[in-house]
């Protein structure tokens, strides 16, 4: 069927002007757009046809003509404003993708449109940064965080916190956010302490954090362990942490023996097999051998640095030595002892683990 009005879509026009029929002409009136052999006087006329079928009364006559029309990049700016300020069924599909929309007309529409018509510009293609704002600024949690989502959004530092401000309680912006392909250090700062705990592995696995930051995530997101467990509950969980670590290749030598030295031996266990490619129940075994041979066999087959060693065979002395004393913050206080031991007991950590485990231990004896 042609695109253009015809003789016969004329005359069906003047005899059924249902909207059925209107909606049909519509479509193909907008068409005309796209044609490079108009003459001034025709594309002045076509115009003007659609600036009438942009004021029809019937919704689905505007609709038709919003959808045919959303990807013309020659259609004239009051006609799209016209089709952007519409009801929400004739507007989101052309305010999403049209190119003739400028970053001023967008910043209008966030500021007096409705969350779905903010959500529609949140989901174009390259949103400017000063629209980013605006959305930030303005726009509805749905809005926000479907902005987080769209990858060619240019979303600044300034934005992000301005986002964490306005919804600090926001699943849906938080985990938005985490997911971005890149993350400001400071945001990801703030996103520990607002996001849940599956959140927190994902912020460690896919963004490239300070090792104290990443490594005080690790800690905190598994401070409900059970210190010493071997088997049953979590390990499916744990394994998944471990997993996503591993290939973002953040389980670091220095991340394994900071987390083993505040007490967290199941994610140890869990993270040393992995590294030795053995069975989690095979390498609690090795890990936990009384002839000490099998940590050692473990420790090289993983591939870990040879001077890593000595202090990850004391911290693990250290907490199979130390117990739980069964009163209010036990665990800071069995933290606490490890610290003060791993500490006396090995002088020849590198400078940064020191610093890292002094500062924990520091910590912990202020809060005692």
């Amino acid at each position: 069927m042609s695109d253009k009005l015809s003789q016969q879509d004329v005359q069906r026009l003047l005899t059924d002007p249902s909207p059925n029929t209107r909606a049909e002409m519509a479509g193909k009136v907008a068409q005309h757009f796209s044609a490079t052999d108009l003459s001034a006087s025709e594309r002045v006329l076509a115009e003007d046809i659609v600036r009438i079928m942009a004021r029809d009364v019937t919704t689905r006559v505007r609709a038709a003509l919003a959808e045919s029309l959303k990807t013309n990049s020659g259609i004239p700016r009051d006609i799209a404003m016209s089709m952007a300020r519409d009801v929400e069924e004739v507007s989101l599909p052309f305010i999403e993708v049209s190119t003739v929309l400028t970053d001023e007309d967008l910043v209008e529409i966030i500021r007096s449109g409705s969350s779905e018509k903010q959500t529609a510009v949140a989901k174009r293609a390259d949103v400017a940064e000063s629209v980013a704002d605006a959305l930030v600024e303005r726009g509805s949690e749905k809005a926000v965080a479907t902005l987080m989502s769209n990858e060619t959004a240019v979303v600044g530092e300034k934005a992000m916190s301005k986002a964490l401000d306005r919804f600090p309680d926001s699943e849906a912006v938080a985990s938005q956010m985490v997911n971005r392909a890149k993350l400001p250090v400071t945001v990801a700062e703030r996103l520990v302490a607002l996001v849940s705990e599956q959140l927190r592995e994902r912020l460690v696995a896919k963004h490239e954090l300070p090792n104290d930051m990443a490594a005080d995530i690790v800690i905190q997101t598994r401070e409900k362990a059970t210190y010493g467990l071997v088997g049953g509950a979590g390990d499916a969980d744990l394994e998944k942490l471990v997993v996503q670590l591993r290939r973002s290749h953040r389980l670091t030598p220095s991340l394994l023996l900071r987390a083993l030295c505040m007490g967290d031996v199941p994610f140890f266990e869990m993270a040393m097999a992995h590294l030795g490619q053995v069975p989690v129940n095979n390498a609690r075994l090795l890990i936990h051998d009384a002839g000490r041979l099998g940590l050692k066999s473990l420790f090289d087959r993983a591939g870990l640095p040879p001077k890593l060693y000595p202090p990850l065979r004391i911290a693990l002395d250290v907490a199979n030595e130390t117990d739980f004393d069964g009163l209010d913050h036990d665990l800071e206080r069995h933290r606490r002892r490890m610290l003060e031991r791993i500490l006396t007991q090995f002088e020849e950590l590198a400078s940064d683990d020191v610093d890292y485990l002094l500062t924990k231990l520091s910590d912990l004896t202020a809060a005692a």
